[in-house]
């Protein structure tokens, strides 16, 4: 059960966590990767913040609309895992329709793809990506509401969910049993199944959606092997990177990036008054971002499992992926998953990705992972 303690924690007011709680960013030669892109410590503190703070930052809320109507209207003690999965595919959203670059800017006017963004994450049953919709999808995944999830179980929800995301048309694969499998994420063409394709319409030609590849691991047994740690920090280095879902036992955390042996990480851990959008969608947007320095803990205090996420555009960016994945499996340290060209034969066939969704998968995530929820339970409240 969660302690008392660790209850008192994660109601911590903003003001609280942000005066009491953060220690400065360390003074430091060794760069700093933040989700591909590269910072001096000593020269680019500044650069470093206000990249943190463009990621969308997802925490607890309360007095929320009660999920399934009569449910739970916070969800303080149980969404950190849920939170997590929102900040990583929010960050492909930004990444989809803002560019990796983009920089927010507090108190101005945003952007209309932006304000998309942000409502597809708003404590409301009609979001896309709601924590009503992530639990409720759950249920399907033999998790009642309330209860706390896994990084695989998180994955194989937000790619439902990301079917009737008719705005954004992210193709999200799950890769299973610790391999990624091409054949399954190319497109047909790549089959020379393009027969008849002139008389289709070119948007339904264009075979490639913007693929969200999120990959479920067990790095270790109880801890993490330390064989993982330079693969795990490699991660991190690629433009395609979308962060890792994981954290410590009881406490879910976003990772964005490293400096020398520490994570740096966005922390769910806290309390905030539900926001309601005006008419035109607009609302204060300061409590979804990060603004004071992000968090760090040690790589070798990291839960072994864990959900790492890229995000590729294009099919070049896919390419490129692969190609940077292979150059890394002849580095230091133990390859986290496998690349292959074609499914493994003691493997299932699995659906092929832009189709329909294969809702097999979250079935032999479990039997895969069946011990890692049981590790990560806490009270339900």
């Amino acid at each position: 059960c969660m302690s008392l303690i660790a209850l008192d924690r994660s109601t911590l007011t903003y003001d609280s966590l942000r005066y009491g709680e953060i220690e400065d960013f360390p003074e430091t030669s060794e760069p700093v990767w933040i989700l591909g892109k590269q910072f001096s410590a000593l020269t680019e503190k500044d650069e470093i913040l206000a990249d943190v703070a463009s990621r969308l930052w997802l925490t607890y809320r309360k007095n929320f609309q009660p999920i399934g109507g009569t449910g739970p209207t916070s969800d303080t003690g149980w969404g950190c895992m849920l939170r997590c999965g929102q900040m990583i595919l929010g960050q492909a959203l930004i990444c989809r329709h803002l560019g990796r670059d983009w920089t927010w800017s507090p108190g101005q006017r945003q952007r209309a793809e932006y304000i998309s963004i942000l409502n597809a994450f708003i404590d409301k049953k009609d979001s896309y990506y709601s924590i009503h919709q992530i639990a409720q999808m759950g249920v399907g995944e033999g998790k009642s509401i309330g209860q706390w999830y896994g990084p695989n179980t998180v994955a194989q929800v937000l790619k439902k969910l990301a079917i009737f995301d008719s705005w954004s048309r992210l193709a999200v694969h799950v890769a299973m049993d610790n391999t990624v499998v091409i054949e399954e994420i190319k497109p047909l063409e790549m089959n020379g199944d393009l027969e008849g394709a002139c008389a289709l319409p070119e948007e339904e030609t264009a075979l490639w959606k913007p693929l969200v590849l999120l990959i479920p691991l067990r790095l270790g047994l109880s801890d993490i092997n330390e064989a993982y740690f330079e693969p795990l920090k490699q991660c991190f280095m690629m433009p395609q990177s979308l962060g890792v879902i994981g954290g410590k036992p009881n406490s879910a955390h976003y990772f964005i990036g490293f400096v020398g042996h520490e994570l740096i990480y966005l922390d769910p851990h806290t309390t905030q008054p539900a926001v309601d959008p005006d008419e035109d969608g607009q609302f204060p947007d300061d409590s979804y971002h990060c603004q004071h320095p992000p968090c760090r803990m040690h790589i070798c205090e990291l839960d072994p499992s864990i959900a790492a996420g890229f995000f590729c555009q294009t099919e070049d960016d896919f390419d490129d992926w692969c190609a940077q994945i292979r150059k890394v499996s002849n580095c230091r340290g133990l390859p986290m998953f496998e690349l292959v060209e074609s499914q493994p034969s003691h493997l299932i066939t699995a659906d092929v990705l832009n189709l329909t969704p294969d809702f097999s998968d979250s079935d032999r995530l479990e039997r895969f992972f069946d011990s890692e929820d049981e590790e990560f339970e806490i009270l339900s409240l």
